[in-house]
């Protein structure tokens, strides 16, 4: 039981690290010192998804599951709206590039606009 709640834990933080490494740019409107940590996790997914690796969350979690003596999930929470997110059907190669350039342009657009906000507040 505790390794089937700690598969679902990196799942759940592997979830909240994509959105931080899409989005966690508009925290830095808030707060800039959070580039600092932002700019390497949006890089990170970026080059994940258009190399076509694995994050290492990945085999984290399957190990967890296996040593659960769990072939895979059994209708919680987790598997009918947390991994569809990360694990779409469909998935190529292909499709893991598109997505690693939307992380780009999406950090690119907020990004632009943090530093247009910080060049206005100059002038």
């Amino acid at each position: 039981m505790m390794y089937q709640v700690l598969a679902d834990l990196v799942v759940v933080v592997h979830l909240l690290f994509i959105v931080f490494a899409l989005l966690g740019g508009l925290l830095v409107i808030w707060r800039g010192y959070l580039a600092l940590i932002h700019l390497p996790a949006a890089i990170w997914i970026s080059v994940i998804s258009v190399k076509g690796w694995i994050c290492p969350l990945t085999p984290l979690e399957n190990y967890l599951r296996n040593a659960a003596n769990t072939d895979g999930y059994a209708g919680d929470f987790v598997e009918h709206y947390i991994i569809p997110i990360i694990y779409p059907m469909g998935l190529t190669h292909n499709v893991q590039i598109a997505f690693g350039l939307i992380a780009v342009v999406i950090n690119i657009c907020i990004y632009a606009f943090v530093f247009y906000r910080q060049f206005a507040k100059i002038n």
